[in-house]
């Protein structure tokens, strides 16, 4: 083999298979480099540096596949003189575990990826950058020891220095930093430690220390141990018994429908107490197995990571309100063993348990679980995914679950069809402690338009909502007010209808937002929500000179309202806006939570989870923000904002009165009707019944790709070619793929570029095979790839 390489470059010691963390989709083998001789020891997983292109620019990647020979690697020998050598193992040592490997092999050819892409958001930047990491020289006893004692004699301190480096050695820690050495042994600098390395006692190495920064759950709850358990509902136990039941039975996917205030969190807890308490049968070694709770919103880490810190030690926290270094050493933890449960977000589905007993997704409908970019998977079918791949259990909970699961957990209108075998549908129909679900008035505003407010004042609050509120604060209780959409006002344009002007997006086919801001000298901006853009108010209509009018309201003109017409009330606006952090999230609902703000008004990051007793009202400034999206799933994230934020109330003491008020114009919409209901089966049956009409998911599999270009001619072309080529291969295969388009999506432009769309719909049976293999194929032929031109969403949650 010597002879195929150039005499100054040595055989190697293998060929590695390198997934790179760049664009290059080349399928799940990866690119092929030579293993030099220092690299001996390369594992699967491991990330490492190698080079790339005419410059040999060093990129990291993650090692696929190794190979000893040629033969094995499957390599003709003329090419290997052109095989480049990888550069170094990463400096952390870094390595991905055998189940995220297996994971990411699926999500990349599940979700239209680059394997490499997969693999590089499997690991937070702090930890890929060392964030809060440093190099340390650390030492050892020299084993053999030096033969040449008469030089290398120690003095009393230093042979005190060697015998606590043997005892540390015995314990198991034979590397030990030079302070905490010295330290250890009595000494008062590391003077002696270095002249027990010039004299050879002691060899040292440099090694990378890792972060210990700020605890990022420190102020949380700590474990009660003498707490009271909780009195478990029939119901809860039931489900509990259930899963427990299933714990050491293989995957399972278990879909807790609760209502609001059932006491689901309770569930999850009770749960991992069984997980953390015992192993799998014939399991004697190894490491004890661990649970990842998931949770979509950062509002609702606090408040969850509490009820786990008062419950369990070793939780680790993992979600995008850390910072670098607490996400660099939280990921060490768990990585490491020290925490067995994990709450966080959506990249918490990756964390590196060593062993992993259960995966817990709470709120498993919210749509926050679906990144919005490469790779575009979803967080909650990720979860399942690799609870199957691990052979565990996957709870997903929601008051209000995604027509996905609820279908596949039940015959979903079709009698003659048994829910999949894997789905198990548990349910929790009634309040803990006795509790009652609030009663809902719905207000038709239509009839409100035509009286005058008793308050005299425009009607963002119905007379009904305004005297409710001022109820509600004379006897000291708070609110929870939903206002789903940011800013002061969406709708700025010319009064005159004969001029027709309005205030459009330069770079956007979309109006902007007006955001009041008393420090600029118009008192405002306007921003656009889809490309961040931003500009002043116009003073007049550029066109005909007359005064603009701003209409439509946001959580800013609900705010200005309810300060003229209440001046002494504590209230706080949360929306992307004001909470900026995770820290401001956790000031803003601990205020609440103490009773110092009376009104909590907000977007829907304020309608799901959060749990405070004294709410007793719930006004909802306006149902429809959402019903009248052009996407099929309008109605259902409308029934989920209203039945989650009614929730809010309800939670104390029943003996005073909670009240419920939903402002619509659309009081009859079976998507209001039913959310005030607390019907989420009809909703459902209903739902369910209408998409099979149309052959709309849950009952087939949905593919979108958005092409765009900032040359219209070209997007329109490029999304021609790709739609007939997908034809082709369609009828190729025998498919029987549905392929809509392309045409105009409801946005045709965003951010200067153009954009068109192209649906793909498959029914069942093997309706996501189909969908795959017709990716695949495409991909295959390199006439498929997500980049910035081409956005694959495979199962899209929203078509805008």
């Amino acid at each position: 083999m010597a002879d195929l390489f150039e005499s100054s470059q040595p055989a190697p010691a293998g060929y590695a298979q390198v997934a790179l963390e760049r664009g290059l989709d080349r399928g799940s083998a990866g690119l092929t480099y030579a293993i030099p001789e220092s690299l001996t020891e390369l594992h699967v997983g491991d990330r490492v540096l190698v080079p790339l292109g005419k410059k040999n620019k060093s990129v990291p990647g993650y090692v696929v596949r190794i190979a000893p020979d040629l033969a094995s690697a499957k390599i003709a020998p003329k090419v290997v003189p052109r095989i480049k050598p990888i550069h170094s193992r990463d400096r952390l040592g870094l390595s991905l575990p055998e189940d995220l490997l297996e994971l990411g092999g699926w999500i990349s050819r599940y979700y239209c990826c680059p394997l490499g892409m997969v693999f590089a958001s499997m690991l937070p930047a702090a930890v890929k950058h060392g964030t809060g990491s440093k190099q340390q020289t650390v030492v050892r006893l020299t084993d053999p020891p030096p033969t040449d004692t008469a030089t290398a004699k120690p003095t009393k301190l230093q042979k005190q220095i060697l015998a606590h480096a043997q005892e540390q050695a015995q314990q198991g820690h034979t590397w030990l930093e030079m302070k905490q050495l010295a330290a250890g042994a009595g000494a008062r600098t590391v003077t002696p430690v270095r002249q027990l390395i010039q004299k050879g006692l002691l060899t040292t190495k440099q090694e990378v220390s890792l972060p210990t920064g700020p605890d990022p759950t420190a102020g949380h709850a700590t474990p009660d141990t003498a707490q009271t358990p909780l009195q478990l509902t029939g119901d809860q136990q039931s489900a509990i018994d259930h899963i427990t039941t299933h714990l050491h039975q293989g995957f399972g996917v278990h879909l807790l429908h609760g209502v609001t205030g059932s006491g689901k969190t309770e569930v999850y807890l009770r749960v991992i107490e069984q997980v953390l308490n015992a192993l799998p049968p014939g399991a004697t070694d190894g490491p004890a197995p661990g649970a990842i709770v998931m949770v979509p919103e950062i509002a609702l880490t606090s408040q969850t990571v509490d009820r786990f810190m008062a419950r369990f030690s070793g939780v680790a926290a993992l979600h995008s309100g850390l910072t670098a270094t607490q996400r660099h050493e939280q990921w060490r933890r768990i990585q490491q063993g020290k925490a067995r449960i994990v709450v966080g977000a959506r990249s918490a589905v990756f964390a590196p348990l060593p062993r992993v007993g259960v995966i817990i997704v709470d709120e498993e409908h919210d749509t926050s679980y679906k990144q919005d970019q490469l790779p575009r998977y979803h967080g909650r079918d990720v979860a399942i995914k690799r609870a199957q791949m691990l052979g565990v259990p996957v709870v997903l909970g929601s008051a209000t679950p995604s027509l996905e699961s609820y279908f596949n957990a039940t015959h979903a209108g079709r009698p003659d069809a048994p829910p999949k075998k894997t789905y198990h549908l548990l349910s929790l129909p009634t309040r803990v402690a006795g509790l009652q679900l609030p009663t809902v008035q719905v207000v038709d505003m239509k009839e409100q338009r035509g009286a005058p407010p008793a308050h005299g004042h425009a009607p963002v609050l119905c007379n009904r909502l305004h005297q409710a509120l001022q109820h509600t604060l004379d006897h000291q209780g708070q609110a929870v007010l939903l206002m789903n959409r940011r800013g002061y006002a969406h709708y700025i344009a010319c009064p005159d209808t004969r001029c027709g002007w309005m205030m459009m997006c330069d770079y956007c086919d979309a109006m902007m937002t007006y955001h009041k801001m008393r420090r600029l000298p118009t008192d405002g901006v306007l921003r656009c929500h889809h490309c961040q853009a931003q500009q002043l108010l116009p003073a007049s209509c550029p066109l005909c000179e007359k005064k603009l009018v701003m209409l439509g309201s946001g959580t800013q003109r609900v705010e200005e309202t309810l300060a003229e017409l209440f001046p002494t009330m504590r209230m706080l606006r949360v929306d992307s806006d004001t909470m900026r952090t995770a820290g401001d999230y956790r000031h803003a609902l601990k205020a609440f939570a103490d009773g110092g703000v009376d009104v909590l008004l907000g977007t829907q990051m304020i309608a799901k989870g959060l749990d405070f007793p004294n709410v007793r009202l719930v006004g909802v400034i306006d149902a429809d923000t959402a019903l009248h999206i052009p996407d099929f799933r309008s109605a259902e994230r409308t029934f989920q904002l209203v039945a989650q934020v009614a929730g809010r109330t309800g939670r104390g003491d029943q003996s005073r009165s909670c009240t419920v008020i939903v402002q619509t114009f659309n009081p009859h919409d079976p998507a209001i009707m039913l959310a005030s209901q607390h019907d989420y089966e009809t909703f459902a049956k209903r739902e369910i019944a209408l998409r099979q009409q149309v052959g709309l998911p849950p009952w087939s599999r949905m593919t979108r790709i958005v092409v765009r270009d900032q040359n219209h001619a070209k997007c329109c072309e490029h999304a021609q070619t790709l739609g007939d080529q997908l034809r082709a291969f369609n009828t190729q295969l025998e498919l029987a793929i549905q392929i809509h388009g392309p045409m105009e999506p409801p946005i045709a432009r965003v951010a200067g570029y153009h954009r068109r769309q192209i649906e793909l719909t498959a029914p069942d049976p093997g309706a996501a095979s189909k969908l795959q293999r017709l990716l695949t194929e495409l991909r295959n032929a390199d006439l498929l790839r997500s980049d910035a031109r081409t956005a694959v969403d495979v199962d899209p949650v929203s078509l805008l």
